[in-house]
């Protein structure tokens, strides 16, 4: 009996060892292809932590001394910076510049970039080169952009040149009036960052329910009843990504500015980049030039932690 019990074993013992071994196997494999997985990520990782962290960390220290960026010497002063900076009326009006032109810009994209899907979305023909033009200026770079606008907003240019034919006689001065400067570069913004949004709508529409619009029309909704209480608002996580991503873009804004107008006349078009590069480059206080980094770094973070934020609420 004890023989044949065995004998019974045997087989049994082989299976177990022969599936220890293939576990083993797979752990080793998943082991390896993870270890790959952080091998192929170490560049991207080390550039990151470089250029952005450790650049951020300097720029930390740097905001603590008084410096004119090229001195090897430098005094530190604590957060002085920081108390200049709160009391500076240039910085909050290059904040107020920078977070109106975003909200201008940002909010008649969003407008533009719908309407232009929804166009698109209801046209049977010519829809792939609409996508294309549509999307052309996105790929432009802002330095060409800013360069060829300025040309066209000069007092004897295109823009005026226009309006002359149509019969206004007087010179609108586009970027030499603080009252209109501002807009004027929000203008051209919108021209060529519509685009972005108009993809990110066009993308949406087709990822909607179709039955849903269908049992709408059923019951008897009319075509902009449809768009106004149905398609708007499904598309809340794409409004979400394109306010929030648009408002950092604004902060980031630099060569339309600094080409078109230098964050003139007087600071009616300041922005907080324009301000941090005159402080640096051309008034040499790369101390408090590191300040307003970090207020603008600060302020980045501010509507990074919104995106996450909402986008969790829209997914929850």
């Amino acid at each position: 009996m004890t023989t044949e019990a065995t004998a019974r074993s045997v087989p049994f013992q082989r299976r177990n060892q022969t599936t220890e071994k293939s576990s083993m196997t797979r752990r080793r494999s998943a082991l390896m292809a993870t270890v790959e997985g952080y091998a192929f990520l170490l560049p991207s990782l080390v550039l990151v932590v470089g250029l952005i962290y450790v650049s951020i960390a300097a720029n930390i220290v740097y905001s603590t001394w008084q410096w004119n960026g090229v001195s090897p010497t430098h005094q530190t002063i604590g957060f002085d910076n920081y108390i200049r900076l709160a009391a500076d009326p240039t910085f909050w009006r290059a904040l107020a510049n920078t977070l109106l032109f975003g909200l201008i810009a940002v909010f008649t994209q969003l407008l533009l970039g719908f309407a232009l899907a929804v166009l698109v979305r209801t046209r049977s023909y010519g829809t792939g080169l609409l996508r294309t033009l549509l999307f052309v200026p996105v790929v432009l770079s802002p330095a060409v952009v800013a360069t060829s606008f300025r040309l066209l907003l000069t007092p004897d240019g295109q823009f005026n040149e226009l309006l002359r034919l149509i019969g206004v006689p007087a010179e609108v001065p586009w970027v030499a009036d603080p009252n209109i400067a501002l807009f004027s570069l929000a203008v051209i913004n919108i021209w060529q960052y519509t685009g972005y949004s108009f993809v990110i709508y066009d993308a949406a529409l087709g990822q909607l329910d179709a039955s849903v619009l269908e049992a709408a029309r059923v019951d008897g909704a009319s075509t902009g009843q449809l768009i106004r209480h149905i398609v708007f608002p499904l598309l809340r996580g794409s409004h979400l990504i394109l306010i929030v991503l648009g408002f950092i873009g604004a902060l980031k804004t630099f060569e339309l500015v600094f080409l078109i107008t230098g964050g003139g006349p007087g600071t009616s078009t300041e922005f907080l980049t324009t301000y941090i590069y005159r402080q640096v480059v051309t008034q040499f206080n790369a101390g408090y030039g590191a300040a307003l980094s970090m207020a603008l770094v600060g302020v980045a973070l501010l509507f990074a932690v919104l995106q996450v934020r909402l986008t969790r609420a829209n997914n929850s």
